[in-house]
């Protein structure tokens, strides 16, 4: 080796710790490096492409797999700092899947395509599968696309072909206990109608690969001679299909390096299997394991509390994960009366941090665990005017679901709007199509009248249409009319339960248990207990007469800010802990920690599905490089009520050494000058809790609609008449507040309360919820 090429390998090296440095330099066998949070994984995976460029390994040798576009730029961008642009550009370096295609671009003719096939993207998947299920005449109310599709989908990750997957006895009993018994067919249909179309989707990339390697051994040897050197990112996320690659690649040399973190193995929802990290030196005995464990991002304490929760995971790698950055600040614990003062507690927090500590609003994220929790920290931060963006996904009310919905409303307010009509008149689908939407819009303009008239009268509008469309616009026309009398005898959140169930929409979005389709769910349950809450609380305020229009105009100021078109202005980002995976901010709070929700109930059935969670509780706290706040709300609004609920086990696991918790230094603090009022006070939430109701609201699959919101007969509840100025009340949404003052008036007693999350609220006590707290 030249003297100037020593000297660039040790000024390489050099910028290394210890750990890092021996994952580098280690080139004579297989290597997994476990990369705890922070701890430079991105870092090692470049200098070892740069270590073995400047070893003298040409880079056409070396193949280095990623997950993301994102991280495959910023790898290739990294190398090229490192060893030049052109020696960067030659190595075989990408995503799993833009690498495969590749490859079987170069061997399309030996099974069986041609080298310009096109690959289709999941919307292209979903509206083929949707044909196939049309064609076969089934309910795609049964066999959904988006559900079937996903079938699909992990079959080809699994390497299971339509034969294999019809020759199965398990899976074929599976899917006739969920009534899908034709999915086998449904695959077999998509799969020859791709290769007709000389096509993939995003999953035969892999599958074809592999099947391309299995009965073609001299490609399989040809690409195992080219690439000398196999470097893996993510590795704790690959599926079976990707690791049975990389281990038909390096079969001969075992020149392998896989990077990743088990305790950050938070997929198997897309079919990722931590086996494959957990069990690499099965693949491998001769493998060498590193361990960087060397944190640069997070205090200590943050750190250490993240060690202490993830050593309760029994399916794991060991490390001892250290930081030498400042000891920093306790994790502080959090807990609300209700979600909405979760919302208002963290929004304040936020604020104050920017006054006091002049933090700015881009250091902030919130983390939550499902897309449907965003809304009630969207409404708290709005209220303080603190400007946010949801990373990953649509602020709530921008969602395709809550849009559909909000067009029928818009639709029952204003017959006119034909935005809303043309978005709704075949959702969920009824048979009108394109065709016919255009025809009435035609009518409409020839006419010089809207489309609501043509839709009301076609004959006298000169509709072209046959009898059966003609049949399905009329009872399109007498669904909406329905809906339009309700308005006038229904509040909103009332309207919005017969809305949702008499479409169709409860069915079919109930019906799709793939995680798009429970999220759709959620966020449908979410918009009813927003409604829900709108109707309650401004009865309380004195308005007994709160119909659909009141909401919209509610939501119209709100979906007016999303449009906000200053993309350079701070913002606090909202994701769920899933999105944030591999990004880091100052200031994190992880909300909603409570059973059932993280860990999620489906979830808890069993120990995989359990530690998996407890692996994203671990992504959630190593996002946090400075402070670390953890909430949970004691009471949260569930499928139309404020139903109890218990703080989520993880907080447990974590080593209170490394806490703090703000409600109980509370409660301790007034318990001594108070002489034991909060310990009582504390009691009483407890019995309340206890003796909430849990019983569902909205239960769509029964004929007869659940009871709403109770409204009042207008006689007051005996501790509403016997509450005094002074009293300290438990509020249901607004957690604790003093009675500074009470306005009588018949049965319009209103009682003034200043709370202590949300400040003064004036309350009609007829419709007012809450408990004197004596």
């Amino acid at each position: 080796m030249e003297p100037s090429e020593k000297n660039t390998l040790t000024k390489l090296l050099a910028q290394l710790n210890a750990a890092q440095r021996d994952a580098v330099e280690f080139c004579d066998g297989p290597s997994l490096v476990i990369a705890g949070a922070g701890s430079g994984k991105t870092r090692v995976l470049t200098y070892k492409i740069a270590y073995l460029l400047e070893q003298g390994l040409p880079p056409y040798y070396i193949l280095a797999l990623t997950f993301t576009n994102k991280a495959a730029k910023e790898m290739k961008s990294r190398v090229s700092d490192l060893v030049g642009e052109k020696k960067a550009r030659q190595v075989w370096m990408g995503t799993f899947h833009s690498i495969f295609s590749r490859i079987l671009r170069n061997e399309a003719e030996s099974i069986g395509f041609d080298s310009n096939f096109t690959i289709f993207d999941a919307s292209d998947s979903h509206n083929l599968v949707r044909l196939i299920i049309k064609d076969m005449k089934l309910d795609d109310k049964v066999y959904r696309p988006g559900s079937v599709h996903h079938c699909i989908s992990m079959a080809k990750n699994s390497l299971i072909t339509p034969a294999m997957y019809e020759q199965n006895a398990e899976i074929r009993e599976y899917d006739r206990k969920i009534k899908q018994p034709l999915i086998f067919e449904i695959y077999r249909r998509y799969q020859e109608r791709l290769r007709a179309a000389n096509s993939m989707d995003f999953d035969d990339l892999l599958m074809f690969t592999n099947i391309l390697f299995r009965d073609h051994p001299d490609i399989l040897e040809n690409y195992r001679n080219r690439f000398q050197y196999i470097l893996v990112d993510e590795y704790q996320d690959t599926n079976f299909a990707q690791h049975l690659i990389v281990k038909q690649l390096a079969e001969v040399h075992h020149r392998v390096f896989v990077v990743g973190d088990d305790a950050q193995s938070i997929y198997s929802f897309r079919g990722a299997n931590i086996d494959n990290i957990l069990k690499f030196k099965s693949s491998y005995p001769e493998a060498q394991v590193f361990k960087l464990e060397q944190n640069y991002r997070s205090t200590q304490n943050i750190v250490n509390a993240a060690n202490s929760l993830i050593k309760k995971n029994v399916g794991q790698i060991s490390k001892n994960v250290f930081s030498k950055q400042e000891e920093g600040e306790k994790i502080e614990v959090i807990s609300a009366f209700s979600d909405f003062e979760e919302g208002v507690i963290i929004a304040n927090k936020i604020a104050r941090m920017r006054v006091e500590d002049h933090v700015s609003y881009g250091n902030f994220a919130i983390l939550y665990r499902t897309n449907a929790q965003s809304r009630i920290f969207e409404e708290s931060l709005r209220k303080k005017n603190i400007p946010y963006r949801i990373y990953g996904g649509l602020s709530f009310y921008q969602r395709k679901e809550i849009k559909d919905i909000i067009g029928y409303f818009r639709l029952i307010i204003n017959p006119q709007d034909e935005e809303a009509f043309r978005r709704i008149i075949n959702y969920p689908a009824r048979g009108i199509g394109d065709v016919t939407v255009n025809k009435i819009s035609d009518a409409a303009q020839i006419h010089n009248t809207g489309m609501w008239e043509v839709l009301s009268d076609p004959l006298r509008y000169d509709l072209n249409v046959n009898s059966g469309t003609l049949k399905k616009l009329s009872d399109f026309r007498a669904l909406i009319r329905h809906f339009i009398d309700q308005n006038e005898k229904l509040n909103a959140f009332e309207l919005a339960q017969e809305v949702i169930k008499k479409t169709g929409i409860a069915g079919e979005t109930y019906q799709d248990m793939t995680p798009e389709g429970m999220s759709r769910a959620e966020n449908i349950q979410e918009l009813l207990n927003a409604m829900n809450i709108f109707v309650a609380q401004r009865q309380e305020e004195g308005n007994d007469d709160i119909r659909l229009s009141d909401f919209l105009q509610e939501v119209s100021l709100l979906t007016d800010q999303d449009t906000d078109g200053n993309s350079d202005l701070e913002r606090v980002t909202l994701m769920t802990v899933h999105s944030a995976k591999g990004l880091e901010f100052d200031h994190v709070f992880v909300a909603g920690l409570e059973e059932d929700l993280f860990p999620v109930a489906m979830a808890k059935n069993e120990m995989r599905g359990l530690e998996e969670e407890r692996r994203l509780f671990y992504v959630a706290i190593t996002r946090a490089k400075k402070t670390c706040t953890l909430t949970y709300a004691k009471s949260r609004f569930r499928n139309g009520r404020l139903s109890s609920t218990q703080k989520s086990r993880f907080l447990s696991d974590i080593d209170h050494t490394f806490l703090s918790s703000e409600s109980d230094a509370i409660f301790v603090a007034h318990a001594e000058r108070e002489d034991g009022f909060w310990g009582s006070l504390r009691r009483k939430r407890e019995e309340d809790t206890v003796n909430r109701s849990q019983t569902p609201l909205y239960n769509f699959q029964n004929e007869k609609l659940s009871p709403v919101t109770q409204t009042s007969s207008g006689s007051l509840s005996k501790e509403a008449d016997e509450l005094c100025k002074g009293d300290i009340i438990e509020h249901e949404r607004f957690g604790r507040g003093v009675v500074s003052e009470i306005e009588s008036a018949g049965s319009d007693k209103r009682a003034f309360v200043d709370f202590d999350s949300v400040g003064r609220k004036q309350l009609l006590l007829k419709f007012a919820k809450f408990k004197i707290v004596k």
